[in-house]
């Protein structure tokens, strides 16, 4: 089935260890939070349009959900990390204080995007915020500081004792993506991660 639809998310969960949701949202033309990886639909859709120049209902009638959709169809027990594509503005605060209440209950707001994080922070400042990085340095360590994050969220192969160790010193905790064999997955879980984005053969056990 096509991937971050209301449907994979679902089977996803229906896996017994599979406990919560990754997923990338990104701004309609009419500012509707929606879920989609890309920039464009070319590689899921094959189509050359980008996301924010169409509105969510005609995105909507290509199977993509909105994040209000997901949020309806997702028990609360789930948890759900919201990778933001861009600075959403006010418009994600709303939806996710709607779906998961004013505390954002078992979820976190995650990106790439100092922007993105700084906007959700002064909307929403007690919410836990990851910063998104393909390395793990003091670079990034300053960053997610700066910002006032919870945790960095770290390509699996940038983690290794030194590394984890250099976030925990800062007071960060440290995450992990994308894993697809079980043994990596052993391994951040020994490096003590306190979350794993995992497919694949990482799902089975």
């Amino acid at each position: 089935m096509p991937e971050n639809t209301l449907a994979a998310f679902a089977a996803a969960l229906a896996l017994p260890t599979c406990d919560g949701l990754e997923f990338d949202v990104r701004s309609s033309s009419d500012r509707v939070p929606v879920i989609y990886h890309d920039a464009t639909l070319q590689r899921v859709h094959g189509r050359p349009e980008r996301v924010d120049a169409m509105p969510a209902s005609d995105l909507g009638s290509l199977g993509v959900p909105t994040l209000a959709d997901l949020l309806a169809a997702v028990d609360r027990r789930a948890f759900l990390d919201v990778e933001l594509k861009g600075d959403l503005g006010p418009s994600i605060v709303e939806v996710l204080a709607a779906g998961r209440g004013p505390a954002l209950a078992n979820a976190v707001v995650s990106s790439y995007e100092p922007e993105a994080l700084e906007r959700v922070a002064n909307l929403a400042p007690t919410w836990p915020r990851w910063f998104n990085s393909d390395r793990l340095d003091e670079t990034t360590v300053a960053m997610a500081v700066e910002l006032g994050c919870r945790a960095v969220a770290v390509e699996w192969r940038a983690l290794d004792r030194r590394s984890v160790g250099l976030a925990r010193a800062a007071g960060l905790e440290v995450a992990s993506f994308t894993v697809r064999r079980r043994a990596t997955f052993e391994r951040l879980a020994g490096l003590g991660v306190v979350a794993v984005c995992v497919e694949a053969a990482a799902l089975d056990g």
